[in-house]
C-alpha cells in the first residue's frame, strides 16, 4: 500500500511538478488547490501526511494545518513556503503532535523526499 500524501499548493504548474516527483517515488498523491479544497479532500480519504503551502486562498496553510491536526493530531506536516513565518517550524508544532518541516520555496525537491523517506517509512 502507498502512503497518502496530500498536496495542498495553489500554483498549478508547481503542483504537478511535486505531484509528478511524489507518484515516482511511488506516493498515492491527492492534490488540492487551496487549503479549503484539502480539507474536503481529507474528509474523503485520510492522508498520511500534508504538504502544504502556507499562502493560498480560501483557507490558508496554517488554517488547514490546524483544522487537519484538530482531527489527526499524529499528522505529520511538511510545509513549503516562499514566505517563512518568524517562529520557523515551531509556528506549527505544538506538543503531542506529529513531526513538521519547513522548506523554503523554491523547493529542494531531493531534500523535500529525504525528509518524506524519514517521515513515512518504507514498508
Amino acid at each position: 500500500m502507498a502512503w497518502r500524501i496530500l498536496v495542498a499548493e495553489d500554483e498549478g504548474l508547481a503542483a504537478m511538478a511535486i505531484e509528478d516527483e511524489l507518484v515516482r517515488e511511488g506516493y498515492e498523491v491527492v492534490l488540492a488547490p487551496d487549503g479549503q479544497a484539502a480539507l474536503e479532500a481529507a474528509a474523503r480519504e485520510p492522508p498520511d501526511l500534508l504538504l502544504t503551502d502556507l499562502r493560498m486562498p480560501r483557507l490558508d496553510g496554517a488554517g488547514l494545518i490546524r483544522a487537519l491536526r484538530a482531527a489527526m493530531p499524529a499528522l505529520p506536516v511538511v510545509v513549503m513556503t516562499g514566505y517563512a513565518p518568524s517562529g520557523g517550524v515551531g509556528a506549527f508544532a505544538s506538543p503531542g503532535e506529529g513531526p513538521v518541516a519547513l522548506f523554503a520555496k523554491p523547493l529542494d525537491m531531493d531534500a523535500v523526499l529525504l525528509e518524506l523517506r524519514k517521515l513515512l517509512p518504507g514498508p
